[in-house]
Parts: structure tokens; C-alpha cells; sequence
């Protein structure tokens, strides 16, 4: 279940909250397929203005940082790399579409691996491999 997190000032997000759901979805669905429409997770969390600091001051505005969380098996594919490339490509075009092509230079997308059986839903450890 691929989950996004994206950080921003709050004066960035506000009135772009659908936008930057939908096209962020479309970035995960662009490259994993159809499929992943229906379980891709978009969290938007906003920073107030004064709590986002940059060379050691509060910053009016910068570019978004976005967690981009995935399956550790995603990074032992022979496609890996190609994979990696078109997320944070497509992630960052989603962003830079919404918030401004100004800000593209700029926004951070981490790809963080989780190893299988390291997840819950429910309060149940999901893809947790046999042995």
C-alpha cells in the first residue's frame, strides 16, 4: 500500500488539498497501474507559518518534502532503479503542478523501504513471511 506524506507550510496547502490528493494518487497510479488507485494513502501535513526554518530563520516558503512509503521488495526488483526514477520524477511533477514550477528545484521525495512483516493494519502484522 503505497502511503505519502507530504510536508508544506499550511499557506501552500490551503485550497490546494484536492488538487494535490488527486494528482499525487495519479503520480502513484501512473507508475504501479490502475490497481493502486484504490490503496494509495495521501496525508497532507500542514507546517504553521514560523515552524518551518531555513539557514537557521523561519522561512515564508519552501519546497515540500514528501515520504514516499513503500515495500522493501519494490528496491530488489531488476526494474528498481527505473522504479525509483519514475516515483520521484512523477511525484515531483504532481507537487511542482499543484504548488508551482517555482518550488520544483527544491522539493525532497524520500523513498522509505518497510521490510515485509513490519506493517500493521487492525492490529495484525501484515505481509509477514513464513519461517
Amino acid at each position: 500500500m503505497p502511503h505519502l506524506t507530504v510536508r508544506a507550510l499550511e499557506p501552500q496547502l490551503q485550497g490546494n488539498e484536492t488538487a494535490l490528493i488527486a494528482a499525487l494518487t495519479d503520480a502513484v497510479v501512473s507508475v504501479y497501474g490502475e490497481w493502486a488507485r484504490d490503496i494509495a494513502v495521501i496525508h497532507l501535513d500542514g507546517v504553521p507559518p514560523g515552524r518551518w526554518g531555513l539557514r537557521g530563520k523561519p522561512s515564508d516558503e519552501a519546497a515540500p518534502a514528501i515520504t514516499f512509503g513503500v515495500r522493501e521488495a519494490a528496491f530488489t526488483r531488476p526494474d528498481s532503479d527505473e522504479i525509483a526514477d519514475r516515483l520521484v520524477r512523477t511525484v515531483t511533477d504532481a507537487v511542482a503542478g499543484v504548488l508551482g514550477a517555482h518550488l520544483r528545484d527544491s522539493i525532497a521525495v524520500e523513498l522509505v523501504a518497510t521490510p515485509a512483516g513490519r506493517t500493521g493494519i487492525g492490529g495484525v502484522i501484515v505481509d509477514r513471511q513464513a519461517g
